[in-house]
């Protein structure tokens, strides 16, 4: 027998911090996916203790200025893509007003960092959430494409078959196919 699951990431993320904050007693508040404000000093043993949980989940703390603009700007996009609310303005435009900083320092330092651009990665994760959106949510092409904002269908299949390698809709027949066969 096999159980498949759906999860939500950002849920499952601020849970377990929310969870291991709680555990050391240490008086929080969560800003936003991925910033956590103390509201209070910590010290040096509970930020270890903190760092030896987190990485249990796989989750690490950053501390250079460059990985946590680096970070936010994974966040932003990663918030934006999974959000109900589309982002009403071109991807640099809200990353730039939300992050205080001019889009090309913001492109130059992502690209530096992840020797990809931004442009690349917002591709990346739209295209898991096409995967997602499809396969567990059984959603059509069309409902995807409007619900992620891409100008048609076609422009999302192009997207799709360029990172995969595949078509969404030979995708959504393999993962129905290995189900079957599971």
């Amino acid at each position: 027998m096999k159980l498949y699951l759906k999860y939500d990431i950002n849920k499952t993320f601020k849970s377990v911090l929310e969870e291991q904050l709680n555990k050391l007693e240490i008086s929080y508040q969560i800003n936003g996916l991925g910033e956590v404000e103390f509201m209070e000093s910590v010290s040096i043993e509970k930020m270890k203790e903190l760092t030896t949980l987190l990485s249990i989940y796989g989750i690490s703390i950053v501390n250079d200025h460059k990985t946590q603009m680096v970070q936010k700007i994974k966040d932003l996009i990663t918030e934006a893509i999974n959000s109900n609310e589309k982002v009403t303005t071109n991807f640099s435009t809200y990353i730039a007003e939300n992050l205080g900083y001019s889009y090309a320092y913001l492109s130059s330092l992502f690209s530096k960092t992840t020797y990809t651009s931004i442009e690349n990665y917002i591709i990346i994760t739209k295209v898991d959430k096409v995967k997602e959106l499809i396969t567990a949510q059984h959603l059509t092409l069309t409902e995807v494409a409007h619900q992620l904002g891409y100008s048609s269908v076609a422009h999302l299949s192009g997207q799709f078959k360029k990172t995969t390698g595949l078509t969404p809709t030979l995708f959504q027949k393999i993962i129905k196919q290995r189900k079957k066969l599971g």
